[in-house]
């Protein structure tokens, strides 16, 4: 068995502090708060109601989402009550990419997005969000991914047609 480099779960703290959608369900608890003084009535606090059921909805998704990375493979364990494990062999993976947002910055949170020619990622790219230091799980993953190519030998081969010319 594999000796497992890294183990990972999309941050739910991390998408509280650097989505807008995060920012959002925040604000919910102090505008039901505010409210419910205002008018003092109970009713506002369905806003808070609302954030804690949005929050612990995030929580179980990325609760149920493990990413394991060992020197040749990234092993998705899924499920909380039905578990599925599937596995994406790192020299399959054709590209890496890391995307950021401002608050994604601020809050040390990104996205790495993995396009790869496994039968795990059906030929649409594999999106992990919300990862804290993406940046350093990226650098980290492509290392072992060019280790993964030599190791087996294997190259990847761009083709691209050139348009005819008419005769």
């Amino acid at each position: 068995m594999p000796q497992t480099l890294d183990s990972f779960r999309s941050s739910t703290w991390g998408w509280l502090r650097g989505t807008l959608a995060g920012w959002g369900t925040l604000l919910l608890i102090p505008i039901g708060a505010v409210g419910a003084v205002v008018t003092a009535t109970y009713y506002p606090l369905a806003f808070i109601a609302v954030a804690l059921i949005i929050f612990a909805v995030k929580w179980l998704q990325n609760l149920a989402t493990t990413y394991e990375v060992t020197e040749d493979r990234l092993i998705l364990h899924k499920g909380i009550f039905i578990k599925s494990i599937d596995e994406i062999e790192l020299y399959r993976i054709k590209d890496i990419r890391i995307d950021f947002s401002l608050i994604n910055q601020w809050a040390g949170i990104g996205t790495i997005t993995i396009l790869s020619s496994d039968e795990t990622t059906g030929a649409q790219p594999f999106v992990i969000r919300d990862i804290e230091r993406a940046r350093d799980r990226r650098e980290k993953l492509r290392e072992l991914v060019n280790a993964a190519r030599q190791a087996r030998g294997v190259r990847e081969l761009d083709m691209v047609q050139e348009a005819t010319m008419p005769q």
